[in-house]
Order: C-alpha cells, then sequence, then structure tokens
C-alpha cells in the first residue's frame, strides 16, 4: 500500500527523511516544470527548485492540512518565485550600468529559441498574475486547484487564462507583423 501525500508530508514534519525522500521523489519533476515556466530559464528554475526543497522540512512544520500537498507546495513555489522576482528587481535597480550586458545577453538567448522557447519569453511579458495562472494550468493544475494556489476564485481563473490567451496572440501578431 502506497501512503498518500498527506501522510508523507505528516511524518516529514515530524522529521522523517525517508517520508520526505519519498514526496520529493514524487513530485519534484512537476516542481521543477513549473518553477521553469515561473520563470523562463533553466539555470534560474534550477536554483529555484533547489531552494524549495532546501527550505521544504521547515515549511512543512507549518503545513495545516486544510489543503492537498501538492496545492500548498505549488503556493510555496509561487510565492518564492515571487519573492526571487523582487530581489532580482532591487538587484537591477542597484546595478544599474550592467543593463546593456544583460540586454544583449538576452538577445543570445533568444536567437537559438524556438516555439517552447517563444512561449517562455512572452509569458514573461505578462502581468505576474496572468503568468503565474497560466503557469499553473500548463502544468495540468485544475482552474480549481489553481484558485486555491493563489487565493482566487475558480472563475477568476479562468478569466486569467483567457486574459493570457489573448495577449499571448495580440504579442505573436505583433511579432509577426
Amino acid at each position: 500500500m502506497t501512503a498518500s501525500d498527506e501522510d508523507l508530508a505528516r511524518a516529514a514534519a515530524q522529521g522523517d527523511g525517508a517520508a520526505f525522500a519519498a514526496l520529493l521523489d514524487r513530485h519534484y519533476d512537476r516542481l521543477f516544470r513549473l518553477c521553469f515556466r515561473l520563470t523562463g530559464a533553466r539555470a534560474e528554475a534550477e536554483d529555484l527548485t533547489q531552494d524549495i526543497c532546501a527550505a521544504l522540512p521547515a515549511k512543512l512544520q507549518g503545513w495545516r492540512g486544510e489543503a492537498k500537498v501538492t496545492t500548498w507546495l505549488w503556493r510555496v513555489a509561487v510565492n518564492a518565485a515571487h519573492d526571487r522576482r523582487r530581489r532580482r528587481a532591487t538587484f537591477l535597480k542597484a546595478s544599474d550600468g550592467w543593463g546593456d550586458w544583460e540586454t544583449a545577453r538576452q538577445a543570445d538567448i533568444e536567437d537559438g529559441r524556438e516555439r517552447v522557447d517563444w512561449l517562455l519569453r512572452a509569458m514573461a511579458k505578462l502581468p505576474d498574475d496572468l503568468r503565474d495562472t497560466l503557469a499553473l494550468v500548463l502544468d495540468e493544475v485544475s482552474h480549481a486547484e489553481a484558485g486555491t494556489i493563489l487565493g482566487v476564485s475558480e472563475g477568476t481563473v479562468s478569466w486569467r487564462v483567457s486574459e493570457a490567451k489573448k495577449k499571448l496572440r495580440a504579442l505573436r501578431a505583433a511579432e509577426e507583423a
């Protein structure tokens, strides 16, 4: 009999390393994919995923079991991505003058990308709420679960997905014009 995510999370919160390893084994790949969609860069997604995993033992002690473990974990990931964006924005303000170098680096990255990479770049141009919602839905999280993770209604998730699609279509049209 396989233990449920919730049982594993409770055991891990009590210091059971095997339960923690089993929980990570089940969800690491999806967590990484979500982080990749939230950040748009493989290296940054790897760093973010590792940071989340390193912080999970302490965070699991705060999990109250009111939501599914995956819903709670995706919320942790979204919050960590928000924190990383805020830190990056602060860093970029502090490192004014390096902008030309960063612009050239981003242009080099964009030159070799195809469809999937275009989507990631386009998602980076979306407002945070639309990008986060779309990243969750693309990761096969239901609209109801995405609503719980983001703290909004299921209808708001559906509206955000629709708005994100409109903005992505407009971006594509503008690039092809």
